[in-house]
């Protein structure tokens, strides 16, 4: 489209002037020959007129549909972050109206969700229950039996506790607590 507006605009320039340039005034066909070559070259710019207005309105079109997508974007992003913000905050309702538990151990436990690297999080959650202070006390009496066989504590890292290679170290941090928790009560 924009090529045939470019013909049509160098078409009307060139019938506008050729009569000028390439005519004799004094042949007495010219006015009539230019009357038609202006003719034409009006009939070539009204042509690149509409042409260039059918683009325009185009462009147009192409703006108002891109500014609606974005729109939509836009408000389905804001609905995601409405909803997401709204679950969250049930969710903190719900944890703070539970009947029988505490705020504190429920708090404690969201900790250990999100931040499970605290090994201060981790013995305290041990601690919490019974059936995991059960499975504490017998995995420490197996660390007991272990070091009374002479046992190395990296040994008992890997064999028991069954914490190698990138865990060792939290191995090594579950069993001090263990010891320390243990050992005192002892």
């Amino acid at each position: 489209m924009q090529l045939k507006m470019w013909v049509l605009t160098g078409a009307a320039v060139a019938l506008w002037l050729a009569p000028l340039v390439a005519l004799d005034k004094r042949i007495g066909w010219h006015k009539s020959i230019q009357g038609l070559s202006l003719c034409g070259a009006v009939a070539c710019a009204i042509g690149s007129g509409n042409i260039a207005r059918k683009l325009a309105d185009e462009a147009e079109i192409e703006a108002l549909k891109l500014r609606a997508v974005k729109a939509d974007v836009e408000d389905e992003i804001a609905t995601e972050v409405y909803v997401s913000r709204t679950q969250r905050q049930q969710e903190a309702e719900a944890i703070l109206a539970s009947p029988g538990e505490g705020i504190e151990e429920m708090r404690e436990r969201l900790e250990a969700l999100y931040e499970p690297e605290s090994e201060e999080v981790e013995v305290a959650l041990a601690t919490t229950t019974d059936a995991s202070l059960e499975l504490a006390k017998a995995l420490y009496e197996e660390v007991k039996e272990a070091r009374g066989a002479g046992k190395a504590n990296t040994w008992i890292i890997e064999n028991i506790l069954k914490m190698k290679g990138r865990k060792f170290a939290e191995g090594k941090a579950k069993l001090q607590s263990l010891l320390n928790q243990f050992e005192a009560s002892e």
